[in-house]
C-alpha cells in the first residue's frame, strides 16, 4: 500500500501520523514502512500488506484518518 503524506503539518497532525504508522506495525499489518520524497509537498509512505488483510487495513486507515481529522493530510494512493 502507498500513502501520500503532506510534509507541512502541524505538531498535532504529525503526532497522529506517527500513531497511524505505529498502529499499522503494532497490529501486525506490516513490519516496516518506507518513506521517500514524492515532491516538495508530499512524502510517499509505502508498506507491504498481505492480500488477505488488504481490505481490513484499508478500512483501518480510513477510520483512523477520519477520527484524527487527517483526511486532507494523508491519502491512500495505491492498495
Amino acid at each position: 500500500m502507498k500513502l501520500l503524506v503532506l510534509k507541512a503539518v502541524n505538531s498535532k497532525d504529525q503526532i497522529n501520523i506517527i500513531k497511524l504508522k505505529g498502529s499499522l506495525i503494532s497490529k501486525g499489518y506490516t513490519e516496516i514502512i518506507h518513506i521517500e520524497d514524492h515532491d516538495e509537498e508530499f512524502h510517499i509512505n509505502s508498506f507491504m500488506v498481505s492480500q488477505k488483510n488488504r481490505s481490513e487495513v484499508h478500512n483501518f486507515i480510513k477510520d483512523f484518518l477520519s477520527k484524527a481529522e487527517l483526511d486532507y493530510t494523508v491519502t491512500i494512493v495505491k492498495e
